[in-house]
């Protein structure tokens, strides 16, 4: 109980602290979480579904969406440096800087980039990266603000935005223990196949908690909830709890993502197809929905 109540705390200062920004039916949003972007080694867990999210994210670059990522985009708790991560993913912190120069970038911060917290650490490591091909520094996004909570505001009703691993004791609270043990101990075993105990995203009993408390706020509170951590796709019908779960970009041979758009939600999966003729390309299926988003709130939240 005492659990419960401080994570209703920490829900409630981060709903009313978030910052807010209106859409409506002419936005057109995608949500995506937990990318864990790495160095390009044996432990970076994004590159087998590198060509796959950058196929995505150019498709929704094109067509004029505004991305948010909901945190983890970069893992910082086993790599120090953020310039070996942009060094390895080149191409998608190209488009991710092109789409904050035209205003369509929002990021948050989760527990494995919680250092983007201060702005400082983003104009430092994400200001510019070096193309080796021009030979020059290329301007990133060292003035974008990364924040811990966000609500986007449709109408009368509010979308709340956060990562999830704050009502997560070993990934907020004790961030520092943890990621010593991730960085030290867990990513030299995983060359093993040992995973990290403590990961929401892999221990079940941990993925459940977690959600629990983040439906517990939602019951109790007038506002939809979308976020990550769980690496768990989560979509509910109209009536039961406003809670969603954009998945992550290191699900098995697919990324999963949340878009909004006319009004309406819908989970997405963008995976690696093969035509007829044997043509391998990138396309996307909808799991979910769309639904229109005042439909959840005008049912009973279960």
């Amino acid at each position: 109980m005492k659990l419960l109540l401080n994570a209703k705390s920490k829900m409630d200062y981060l709903y009313e602290s978030a910052k807010r920004f209106v859409v409506d039916d002419k936005s057109k949003v995608v949500l995506m979480s937990d990318l864990h972007r790495g160095d390009g080694g044996r432990a970076d867990t994004f590159i087998k579904n590198q060509l796959i999210y950058s196929a995505a994210l150019t498709r929704y670059d094109k067509d004029g969406y505004t991305y948010i990522e909901l945190g983890d985009g970069d893992e910082l708790w086993k790599n120090r440096k953020a310039a070996d991560i942009i060094a390895a993913h080149k191409d998608v912190f190209w488009r991710l800087g092109r789409m904050h120069r035209q205003g369509r970038l929002v990021m948050l911060y989760g527990n494995h980039d919680i250092t983007k917290r201060r702005a400082l650490y983003i104009y430092k490591n994400f200001s510019y990266y070096y193309d080796p091909l021009t030979k020059k520094h290329t301007a990133l996004f060292g003035d974008l603000p990364v924040y811990e909570s966000a609500v986007l505001e449709y109408d009368d009703y509010n979308i709340m935005l956060i990562h999830g691993h704050q009502v997560d004791f070993w990934n907020n609270e004790a961030w520092g223990l943890t990621r010593f043990m991730v960085r030290n101990v867990w990513r030299p075993l995983e060359a093993f196949g040992i995973t990290d105990p403590t990961s929401a995203a892999v221990n079940y009993h941990k993925k459940i908690s977690t959600e629990k408390k983040l439906q517990t706020w939602v019951q109790n509170n007038e506002a939809m909830l979308i976020a990550g951590h769980t690496h768990r796709p989560i979509y509910p019908a109209a009536g039961q709890t406003r809670y969603f779960n954009c998945g992550s970009g290191v699900h098995p041979r697919c990324v999963t993502a949340l878009e909004i758009r006319g009004g309406g939600i819908r989970l997405v999966k963008w995976s690696v197809k093969t035509r007829p003729d044997g043509a391998m390309f990138v396309g996307r299926d909808v799991l979910a929905g769309p639904t229109r988003i005042e439909d959840y709130f005008k049912q009973s939240n279960g």
